[in-house]
């Protein structure tokens, strides 16, 4: 499976972007996807889930309310969307593909290259 994420920016604090996961190989839509992020000194902390069927989705609870995971298996895509941007949400965001809804960067097989969101105050 290759997972290639986009979308990142340099966005105000108050700001959207919006993150896309782009799958390929094997059958990406049995996977369930996850976002994680690192911000520099930091260790690559969890952000959100969403399970193969986008019947599950589970957050962090400091994004809880700004951010929403989608998929589109048509298009073998995962979206985050990330609204009302904080300061603190700044980090290189990994979108990664395992088969169990979970926050822990054990449970993913598959990374992507991670694409850099800064927000600016």
């Amino acid at each position: 499976v290759q997972l290639q994420a986009s979308g990142g920016g340099l966005v105000q604090a108050g700001g959207s972007l919006r993150l896309s996961c782009a799958t390929s190989g094997r059958t990406v839509s049995n996977y369930d996807i996850g976002w994680f992020r690192q911000a520099p000194g930091k260790e690559r902390e969890f952000v959100a889930v969403i399970s193969w069927s986008g019947g599950t989705t589970y957050y962090t609870d400091s994004v809880k309310g700004r951010f929403t995971i989608s998929r589109d298996n048509a298009k073998n895509t995962v979206y985050l969307q990330m609204n009302s941007l904080k300061p603190e949400d700044t980090a290189v965001y990994y979108c990664c593909s395992g088969p169990n809804v979970v926050t822990s960067t054990r449970g993913y097989y598959y990374w992507g290259q991670g694409t850099q969101v800064t927000v600016s105050s």
